[in-house]
């Protein structure tokens, strides 16, 4: 990785032409998405399951199990509310999202591995459908706590068109990376949405900057003010992702934080 004033990298595309992503082609990576997270959990042997993860509290099985409960939650209102109950309940004076995947976490953690991946695989194609077709609730707002501190007021349609899907193509890749399986990657799908995370990086810091990711999901791409005066990046589109997760250390404008 390098972040540095003297790279000489290619203007690249204007972030502040790019727009989040949004319906229809939300629908599209939402339900490619879990296909490819049933695709690597179905790679897996039994010692597989218990390997550690970047985020310290679940291994793997724990991680899918989270996965697994964010897709069924969102398949059926019913479901939807009884899930958002039980996470604030749990969670007490703590963020409601810890709550959350916590209950879900507990309720799949009886499935074998079996169960729990055609059970995603079923509901993937579902919540796809039906978060693409939420119109009523998509204006719903919802304050969220930032891992780094602070809160944000969300509207649900950033949840449903955005948030969802970055949060299981994020724990792919800490499934891949725990399990030391290839991470299936493609500009059509994966570029999309780092393009997106790059979006909004940049409209979060407002500062002027050059950067090319590399690998399948990378891209060119520059933003804000003059080039004599942007901060140069050139680093893997997959690590900057980790990096502005958190899950990685970063310097310079990569310290800042994006929701994933």
């Amino acid at each position: 990785m390098t972040a540095d004033s003297g790279h000489d990298a290619a203007t690249g595309i204007d972030v502040r032409g790019l727009r989040p992503i949004a319906r229809p082609e939300s629908v599209t990576l939402a339900r490619v998405e879990t296909e490819r997270m049933v695709a690597l959990l179905r790679t897996l042997g039994p010692d597989d399951w218990t390997r550690p993860t970047d985020c310290p509290a679940w291994d793997v099985r724990a991680m899918a199990g989270h996965v697994l409960g964010m897709t069924e939650t969102f398949t059926g209102l019913r479901r939807f509310v009884a899930t958002m109950v039980a996470g604030q309940r749990a969670a007490g004076a703590g963020p409601v999202i810890d709550g959350i995947t916590a209950v879900q976490v507990r309720a799949n953690a009886g499935l074998s591995a079996a169960q729990l991946v055609d059970r995603m695989a079923a509901a993937g194609p579902r919540q796809a459908r039906w978060r693409g077709r939420r119109r009523l609730m998509r204006a719903i707002p919802s304050t969220e706590e930032l891992p780094e501190g602070g809160t944000e007021r969300w509207r649900l349609a950033f949840v449903l068109d955005i948030i969802l899907t970055r949060d299981t193509w994020m724990h792919r890749v800490d499934i891949a990376r725990a399990t030391e399986r290839p991470l299936e990657l493609t500009a059509e799908h994966d570029g999309k949405i780092v393009a997106d995370v790059v979006r909004e990086w940049a409209d979060r810091h407002g500062r002027p900057f050059q950067m090319r990711l590399t690998g399948p999901a990378g891209g060119t791409y520059a933003g804000a003010g003059s080039a004599d005066s942007a901060e140069r990046v050139e680093l893997d589109a997959v690590d900057f992702c980790r990096i502005v997760s958190g899950r990685a250390p970063g310097q310079w404008l990569l310290r800042q934080r994006v929701p994933l």
